[in-house]
């Protein structure tokens, strides 16, 4: 397949739904509503030819060559025809052919996308059959008839563009979204969940709050930060520091680029080249190696390079180097959605350089610091998936012993904490196996957050040393981690997981002072210049909106707490406080509101 900036052109946005337990029955349910869902485009579109049709997380899709663009009332008409054929209980029927056999049927039924996906079949060639009237390549599974299926538990969602294979050098398809399940009652709950998600979308909401925005001239995948974004970035940022400096860790800064050479070393570049931005990336893939630089897509390599720029001692050790550190990926377009998968994002990257007598404890206090964070940020609900590599896989670097003393460090830790935890085989890095945090969110959807690697593999290829008590040299252990993952990612989640409604710690804007009069805007200055000094985050609306419209757009923003500001107020050096927590909590002094909110704010509580 050819590596594509635009594998589907016209993507719509993804809404992400809670994961749903997938059982084979829905898989097979999916996978024949997608062929029932052909049958009736090609009984209705009868110059539209088919190309594949897989089920999906949630649903299934069917990608068709057709002279005219489908439309919604297409898609009512569709459905329609889909129900009748379900309603006809036709049999699900198996076949296997020579390859001779069903090349011959192919080019009887002038389908040519079905002799290019017949090349890369391996013998015996299956057909599923509906009944005699219609039939497609397939392996499935199928439901054994159409009856099995229930139309009022089937729905068709959307239409979008999407290239042959992925190349945008052939055709351009079209591709219908469906949605199927068991019940009726599990449709209506899915479309529920969907709508709860689209009001949660962090793209709307970012937008709406302003946070962020994406401009075409920047490129894709590249989110351009306004004030309030900075603020909120920069909130987590030092939050994370102060926890880190508590910690022993110490800030570094390392460059956006580097010679190709050094990600050779560290084997990125043998195994995630086309990953890789280059910095001339519409040149032929060879220029980035002979110009010999390319943008980092990770922080590692560089910390490496710090801990070797002299001699440690087992003294020095640990040595805990942390860096929020921009790194760059060439994410394909159609890949890319909002901040949850960018193209440029910060790591919160810190990389620990310990003996082996270490590991364990380092280890341990490493994910005393995740659990601190994801308390913090009230993501209560996670589980440690054991990310291990996959034995019958080849992309994997450095020895069977390395890798059997890194898994088995991680293994001790999660059994030591008690924590709820399950092995995934094959999610390892290709350097080290992880111990992934999946967080489950307010729509029950699983994120992968915080993680932490154990890495014996890049201080070998990089020839890392100290000196040990006995004087000999000695080959430290590398700890990776990241307790955001990514900023952006992480303001992604937080933003869809609190629906824009931050607590007031993390709020942009903690407190707005709504001013009844322009009298009263001198005493509101006066007020936020109290509060500012102590790191309140507090603005005064100089709109002159009458009451009413200042609240509502106080609210519509989402500030945590408002403050209407009259003569009374004034006169008697009090706020009126409303809150987006507690409500109306009436006229309170100034002096104990100010108190009220250092303390909230310190606590990572509400006023």
């Amino acid at each position: 397949m050819v590596k594509s900036d635009a594998s589907v052109a016209e993507q719509p946005q993804k809404i992400y739904l809670p994961r749903t337990s997938e059982s084979e029955t829905l898989k097979k349910i999916r996978h024949t509503a997608s062929h029932v869902m052909a049958m009736a485009v090609q009984k209705l579109f009868p110059k539209a030819q088919v190309t594949i049709g897989p089920w999906i997380e949630n649903g299934f899709y069917y990608d068709f060559d057709s002279p005219d663009p489908f439309t919604e009332k297409d898609l009512k008409a569709i459905k329609k025809e889909m129900t009748k054929i379900i309603n006809r209980k036709l049999p699900v029927i198996r076949e296997e052919v020579s390859r001779e056999e069903a090349e011959r049927r192919i080019k009887a039924i002038k389908e040519p996308y079905k002799l290019e996906i017949l090349a890369d079949l391996q013998e015996p060639i299956t057909i599923y059959h509906l009944g005699d009237q219609w039939w497609d390549l397939c392996a499935g599974p199928h439901m054994e008839s159409t009856a099995d299926l229930n139309p009022d538990a089937i729905d068709l969602e959307s239409v979008a563009g999407a290239y042959w294979r992925g190349d945008e050098t052939k055709a351009q398809l079209q591709r219908i979204y469906g949605t199927a399940w068991e019940t009726p009652e599990q449709l209506a709950e899915y479309k529920r969940r969907k709508e709860e998600a689209i009001r949660r979308d962090h793209r709307r909401l970012g937008k709406e709050l302003g946070l962020f925005v994406f401009s075409d001239q920047v490129g894709p995948g590249l989110p351009l930060w306004t004030p309030k974004g900075t603020i909120l970035r920069s909130i987590l940022e030092d939050y994370l520091k102060q926890e880190q400096v508590q910690r022993g860790y110490q800030q570094v800064v390392t460059p956006h680029i580097s010679r190709v050479d050094l990600f050779k070393t560290s084997g990125h570049w043998q195994k995630y080249k086309e990953d890789m931005f280059p910095l001339m990336a519409d040149d032929d893939e060879l220029r980035a190696e002979e110009q010999g630089f390319v943008m980092k897509p990770m922080n590692c390599p560089f910390h490496i390079q710090i801990y070797k720029s002299e001699l440690r001692s087992y003294r020095d050790l640990p040595m805990r180097l942390a860096e929020f550190g921009t790194v760059y990926r060439y994410e394909q377009s159609g890949e890319l959605g909002g901040l949850t998968r960018v193209r440029g994002f910060t790591q919160d990257d810190a990389h620990l350089f310990v003996t082996p007598e270490q590991l364990d404890d380092e280890f341990l206090k490493v994910v005393d610091l995740i659990q601190t964070v994801f308390n913090s940020l009230q993501l209560k609900n996670f589980k440690a998936r054991l990310s291990f590599r996959d034995p019958n896989s080849d992309k994997y670097i450095g020895s069977d012993e390395a890798w059997q003393k890194a898994e088995s460090a991680i293994r001790r830790a999660v059994e030591t904490l008690g924590m709820d935890h399950f092995e995934g085989i094959g999610e390892a890095a290709f350097y080290g196996p992880k111990l992934d945090f999946m967080v489950q969110d307010a729509l029950e959807r699983e994120w992968q957050l915080g993680t932490v690697q154990v890495d014996y593999n890049l201080p070998e290829r990089f020839d890392l040393e100290y000196v040990a008590e006995d004087g000999s040299r000695q080959r430290p252990v590398m700890i990776h981690r990241a307790p955001f993952g990514s900023l952006e990612r992480l303001i992604g989640i937080l933003i869809e997981e609190y629906a824009g409604d931050f607590p007031l710690w993390l709020a942009p804007v903690q407190v707005r002072l709504l001013p009844v009069t322009e009298e009263v805007l001198g005493f509101c200055d006066q007020v936020a210049a109290q509060m500012r000094p102590l790191g309140i985050r507090v603005e005064v609306d100089k709109s002159g909106e009458r009451l009413g419209k200042l609240i509502r757009n106080a609210e519509k923003e989402k500030i945590p707490v408002m403050a209407v500001v009259g003569a009374k107020e004034a006169e008697s050096n009090s706020l009126s406080i409303r809150t987006r927590a507690s409500g109306e909590l009436g006229s309170l002094p100034v002096a104990e509101v100010v108190d009220r909110l250092k303390t909230a704010i310190a606590e990572y509580g509400n006023f």
